[in-house]
């Protein structure tokens, strides 16, 4: 979540030319946590099916798509960069006459197959436009490379918090807005619509069943996830309540649901941990939640610290539950699986 953004205005607003690999300088265990060091601000994950590679979205700075190796978790910055291609889809993306590479600043990501075999990267995007890019995912000898085919620009004076692409086409997005925010629906004949129902307190993280028929939703200001139903008439909506903030929601190769995010003793905890670094008491959490029963299981309690302060996305990678977070952390978190 970009909290940062939100404390300071209101809620909100081939390789590089030369190969930079980060180095893991003081990037020792913590007890039996394990980090992967390099990407700063790791915000959200997403992992390339069948390889061994990850793409991390950073918001610090600039921004970054950062490329990760879980083999061997080494790291590079992924995009943007001068030999990035561009293959613009103008029939579809219609509304942006190039990529903008500067003040990119990557949000929420996720990576889809289509139904060509082609893997697909939605990224939310703020700095020099509000808009989601897509780019198509290039499978090199090498290492993935990114080419660029459009983007869609948000509706007036909406920011984007997460994205995910629908199975019957189109993508939705999260407004995070408090008191309330809501889902938006695009596709490329009807544009941008509001989802009946989405309407709650900060919705955040998303993600959609393989069939279409639900969202689940993570209510950060709820501390719940939400299940919605989609082009169903009367609209159902489930929810779970855990005992953190949802930040981002993604599934787990299981079929359950991670529910990743954060807490404090007070409400103006995570601000004041964000804001000022005092973060006695904040901690990151990670639900483990069934889509069918909404029942809830937490399998991670990390307290913050200078190494980590806030998670806000869990993946699962091999035997271990890798977690993302904010706040110019330069790691994402190794967590074996309870």
């Amino acid at each position: 979540m970009r909290i940062r953004l939100l404390i300071l205005s209101s809620f909100f607003v081939g390789w590089l030319i030369s190969i930079s690999s980060f180095a893991a300088s003081n990037c020792e265990a913590d007890g039996d946590v394990k980090f992967v060091c390099g990407p700063v601000s790791p915000e959200d994950l997403a992992l390339i099916p069948e390889t061994p590679w990850l793409i991390a979205s950073g918001m610090e700075d600039d921004g970054y798509l950062y490329l990760v190796n879980t083999r061997d978790a080494s790291s590079s910055e992924l995009y943007p960069r001068l030999s990035a291609s561009e293959m613009h889809d103008q029939e579809t993306y219609t509304e942006c006459l190039g990529p903008e590479p500067n003040s990119f600043m990557p949000h929420g990501i996720n990576l889809i197959k289509s139904a060509d075999g082609i893997l697909q990267l939605y990224v939310v995007r703020h700095g020099a436009r509000e808009a989601i890019e897509v780019f198509n995912v290039n499978m090199g000898e090498m290492a993935p490379t990114l080419s660029w085919i459009g983007c869609i620009p948000a509706p007036d004076s909406v920011v984007f918090n997460s994205v995910v692409a629908l199975p019957d086409g189109g993508i939705a997005a999260t407004q995070f807005q408090l008191p309330e925010g809501v889902v938006w629906e695009w596709n490329s004949d009807n544009g941008w619509s509001r989802v009946p129902g989405s309407e709650t307190a900060g919705p955040n993280g998303l993600e959609v069943s393989p069939d279409g028929r639900w969202y689940y939703i993570g209510g950060w200001g709820s501390r719940s996830l939400i299940r919605l139903s989609r082009n169903q008439t009367p609209v159902q909506v489930d929810s779970v309540d855990v005992a953190h903030h949802i930040d981002n929601v993604r599934w787990a190769p299981d079929g359950t649901l991670f529910a990743a995010g954060h807490v404090g003793p007070t409400p103006n905890s995570i601000f004041n941990c964000l804001g000022q670094g005092q973060c006695e008491g904040v901690s990151t959490r990670v639900t483990r939640v069934s889509p069918e029963s909404m029942s809830a299981d937490e399998i991670v309690n990390y307290p913050s610290s200078e190494l980590f302060l806030l998670g806000t996305v869990a993946i699962q990678v091999g035997e271990e539950i890798w977690v993302g977070g904010i706040a110019g952390a330069d790691r994402i978190a190794r967590f074996t699986i309870p």
